[in-house]
Order: C-alpha cells, then structure tokens, then sequence
C-alpha cells in the first residue's frame, strides 16, 4: 500500500507539536466536522501527518505516524466519531510558515489554503514533498 500524507490542525494551547513530542503519542480526539471524519477514517497505519500549529504558531512544525487507524473517539458523546493515533516522528528542520505555504506555486490547492478552517485534510504526494522542501531552506 502506498503512503498517504495529511496535515493536521491544532491551537497549540489545546495541543502543540511541543505536546505531541513530549507525549512521544496521542489519540487524536475531539474532531466534530464530518469531512474531517471522512479524513480520519482513510487514515492508515503508516500514513505520514504534517502537524500545524494554528492561530499563534500559524507554522508546519513537525512530522508524525498514524501509528493506530480509526477507533471511536472516546470524548464523543454520539456514535461515529472517531479518533487515530499518532506518533512524533519528527521536527522539519525549519518550521514552515502560513507565509511561505501561500507563497509557493506548488502549494496553491493545498487544503489549508482552500478549507482553512478543516483540521485535518489529505495532501498530495507533490505537496507533502514541497513542504518537506520548504523546511530544507
């Protein structure tokens, strides 16, 4: 099966990349939006996870694995949502900011751009490579 990539969304006063590095894991709980939840349950076990830090940070900061695909997100008071876990895998070697996203022809469909407000979204191989590029410079 061929990796998948996404990006997940967080306030880092909720849950920072800080937090997940720290925590070395975590269920990823507390999604309400159903396209997000669709997004969820296509998450695999080895699929790669940009982490974004939103409001303050508004930066990529890391990397992390599905390390457990969809589960029923045990903070839900009603049936069908679910939750993944996620492990810290990585900090990118320079964060990569909202900025340098919205600068890049090759990030111009991203999701963060076009549903700023989803807080987990797919990425296409090409734009999960662009980033990791970004965070080389």
């Amino acid at each position: 099966m061929t990796t998948q990539y996404w990006l997940v969304k967080s306030e880092p006063e909720a849950y920072s990349w800080a937090d997940l590095v720290r925590d070395r894991r975590t269920a990823w709980t507390g999604v309400r939006n159903y396209q997000a939840r669709i997004h969820l349950n296509a998450m695999r076990r080895g699929d790669r996870v940009l982490f974004y830090e939103s409001v303050t940070t508004k930066a990529i900061l890391g990397v992390a694995e599905v390390t457990k695909p969809a589960f029923p997100d045990p903070t839900a008071d009603e049936p069908g949502w679910v939750a993944v876990e996620l492990k810290a895998v990585a900090a990118l070697p320079r964060s990569v900011t909202l900025a340098q996203i919205k600068s890049a022809p090759a990030l111009a469909k991203i999701g963060l751009l076009r549903q700023s407000r989803l807080s987990v979204m797919p990425l296409t191989a090409v734009e999960h490579a662009a980033v990791m590029e970004l965070a080389k410079t």
